[in-house]
């Protein structure tokens, strides 16, 4: 299994950006966790802790909590509750429809993505597809988004992967399967 984040994980958001939102900087935020045993307790007691003791938003609550597990090593990247989780996404040349149809219609999908096993659980024509992995245990959700006419957004995220090394490669293998389909799908 890939190495935990460590202490010197740069925050995703700003010292200034934390502070004018909840009165702390980062490192403000991580002395008092630590002073209370946040290295000790789960997520959810964190969180709770958060809210109970320092009176932060429920939002705010999720955000300091994940910042401060990954700093201190106690979450990876990517990590969440039920696994781990990555999102691709690729701005395409062409119309939301047709990138739908690229990923509902078997035959088109195989073009560029030919996996075996893989599962259409839910379908809402021309916004999104739920789908299972071929692995049987993972979900893909597809959402698409028309940015104009003939320009769409597509974004991939698979979630329930099993550790960071898998997050790692299904973050990659989605890159370069957008990037099939979009050679395929702009021609």
């Amino acid at each position: 299994m890939a190495t935990k984040a460590t202490a010197s994980t740069t925050p995703r958001m700003s010292d200034e950006a934390v502070q004018a939102k909840t009165g702390k900087t980062w490192k403000e935020w991580f002395a008092i966790l630590d002073k209370a045993g946040a290295r000790k307790l789960g997520h959810h007691e964190i969180v709770k802790y958060l809210n109970a003791e320092q009176g932060v938003g429920p939002w705010w609550q999720q955000m300091v909590t994940v910042t401060y597990e990954q700093a201190r090593g106690l979450r990876d990247k990517h990590q969440k509750p039920g696994g781990y989780e990555i999102s691709v996404s690729r701005t395409l040349n062409a119309p939301v429809f047709k990138v739908f149809k690229a990923f509902a219609d078997e035959k088109l999908r195989d073009a560029w993505l030919a996996e075996d096993g893989l599962a259409v659980r839910k379908v809402t024509p021309n916004k999104s597809l739920r789908l299972t992995w071929i692995d049987g245990k993972t979900s893909v959700q597809v959402s698409l988004v028309a940015k104009n006419p003939e320009k769409s957004q597509v974004v991939v995220q698979h979630s329930k992967l099993p550790n960071a090394t898998t997050s790692t490669k299904m973050k990659s293998y989605w890159g370069k399967a957008l990037d099939r389909l979009r050679a395929r799908i702009e021609k």
